[in-house]
């Protein structure tokens, strides 16, 4: 089993995670032997070539930052050219030994909106949904969580994370490359996050159980995701695409979420920021392929998307597990 599981695995027991302990290494030998992405085996021969660094130091602030300044100028044109066979690199931004990856959204706007509203992450177990790249682990790992482990069925975002794992070896964060629902009921973890993942989903209400179901009694709900002005009954499902995504199903209004969260048996749901997202924070650089927000936006009214329906607006929501 790959090297990253099992040292997951070996630490489920102290993590709380004994239902984990029996059902999740099937699931993960299941995934191993389907049918994979098919640049899987380009992935993995390329990071087997990244140079053999010892990170001297690391920031794991706005920008997650690895050290080592005795790294030649060969190895490091060899390194970013093997970064760049890992594009497209959505969130970040990273500066890996010397090398800035400019990522298509600049996440840290988003984590400074949230982290001042969070409970504080020291020596909880943290559960990142839908953590594309695995930037927002490592700053949930600045604020000292105890473990932080991240679920998202995106094989490209799982080895863009095993590159920034291989030199923290050591740091309590773990991928796993699975979609929640192949996850075992829990209830073992303090904080779950699901951030730019709610409108993605075909039944949301059968995913907030989801997300219910992994945290402890009391546990921290932190929702991120778009939604659409109006009242407790405003849900737009959009006809085709929404700002050029296929697979968005529901975007419900702040107050329909709350709601919504509420029926599931969410408490103290409380909304913690809504925020129109700007060209500033998702936008096309050297290191995606393809369109961005700019794109995707009414060129007469950056207030509509290309098909004529609100703008992207992002709603954090807060609630608790009773």
């Amino acid at each position: 089993m790959h090297y990253h599981f099992s040292e997951l695995l070996s630490k489920l027991g102290t993590l709380g995670l004994a239902q984990w302990h029996y059902e999740l290494p099937s699931r993960l030998g299941e995934w191993e032997k389907a049918a994979r992405h098919g640049n899987a085996t380009k992935w993995h021969k390329l990071i087997d070539k990244l140079p053999k660094i010892t990170t001297q130091s690391a920031s794991l602030g706005s920008t997650v930052t690895l050290n080592q300044p005795a790294i030649s100028d060969y190895e490091q044109k060899v390194f970013t050219g093997l970064l760049q066979q890992f594009k497209p690199w959505r969130k970040g931004p990273y500066h890996i030994f010397g090398v800035d990856i400019d990522t298509e959204w600049r996440s840290d706007f988003k984590w400074d909106r949230i982290a001042p509203h969070i409970s504080p992450l020291a020596n909880r177990n943290v559960l990142d949904v839908g953590c594309g790249s695995g930037y927002h682990m490592w700053r949930m790992l600045e604020q000292q969580a105890k473990c932080v482990v991240g679920v998202d069925p995106t094989e490209l975002f799982f080895n863009q994370f095993l590159i920034l794992k291989r030199y923290l070896p050591s740091e309590p964060v773990y991928f796993i490359p699975l979609g929640i629902e192949d996850l075992p009921v829990s209830q073992a973890f303090d904080t779950v996050f699901s951030m730019g993942v709610f409108y993605h989903r075909r039944d949301p209400i059968l995913f907030l159980q989801q997300l219910k179901d992994q945290l402890v009694s009391g546990g921290e709900l932190v929702l991120e995701t778009l939604v659409v002005p109006g009242c407790e009954q405003t849900v737009l499902v959009p006809a085709d695409r929404y700002a050029q995504m296929s697979n968005v199903w529901y975007l419900p209004s702040v107050k329909a979420l709350t709601l919504w969260l509420s029926k599931v048996g969410f408490v103290n749901i409380r909304v913690v920021d809504i925020d129109q997202t700007s060209t500033d924070e998702q936008r096309k650089t050297e290191w995606i392929e393809g369109q961005s927000l700019v794109d995707f936006l009414d060129p007469n009214d950056p207030n509509l998307t290309i098909e004529g329906y609100p703008a992207p607006t992002r709603a954090t929501v807060i609630a608790n597990r009773k």
